[in-house]
């Protein structure tokens, strides 16, 4: 093929692929932000955010699950630390779903959202089928990667006067 420019000159144009990504990508934040809101009140219900509820969740995964015994381990110290961890995770939880629908930090959140689901899903080895986290596992990679928060979100309007801070 030759090198020749399309007619549109080489820019984006309303409709193009670059832009329909976008809107995609932004979509699957607005997603997975409402997936962690989601979750944080339906544990909020269960009890699973006060010490004894976390603590018994996290004993569960311990004594049915397949994870390493070095992750075990890990899970018996937070398990130890209900009191401290169980809070921690409910503010975790809705801070994540919080920032990733309105798209302010995506970057840095989809990128902590990333390691915090990938250490759920190493918990539950065993406990529950594999790709029910593996695939928002994932989606919050491709959202680190993509910039998500800069279509649909606050980002865009960052990114307008620091259009080279990482962070969106």
């Amino acid at each position: 093929m030759s090198g020749a420019q399309p007619a549109t000159g080489g820019t984006r144009t309303r409709g193009s692929s670059s832009t329909s990504a976008a809107n995609g990508l932004a979509l699957v934040r607005v997603t997975i932000g409402a997936m962690f809101v989601w979750v944080f009140f339906e544990n909020l219900g269960k009890g699973l955010y006060s010490p004894a509820g976390y603590a018994n969740l996290i004993h569960y995964y311990i004594e049915k699950g397949h994870s390493p015994a070095i992750w075990k381990a890990v899970m018996a110290s937070a398990a130890s630390h209900a009191a401290m961890a169980a809070p921690m995770q409910a503010l975790a939880e809705i801070s994540f779903g919080v920032l990733l629908v309105v798209g302010l930090l995506t970057r840095p959140v989809a990128f902590l959202a990333f390691l915090y689901l990938g250490s759920l899903w190493m918990s539950e080895w065993g406990t529950a089928w594999i790709w029910e986290l593996l695939v928002p596992v994932l989606a919050c990679a491709a959202l680190t990667i993509g910039r998500a928060g800069r279509t649909w979100g606050i980002d865009s309007v960052l990114a307008k006067r620091w259009p080279h801070a990482p962070w969106w």
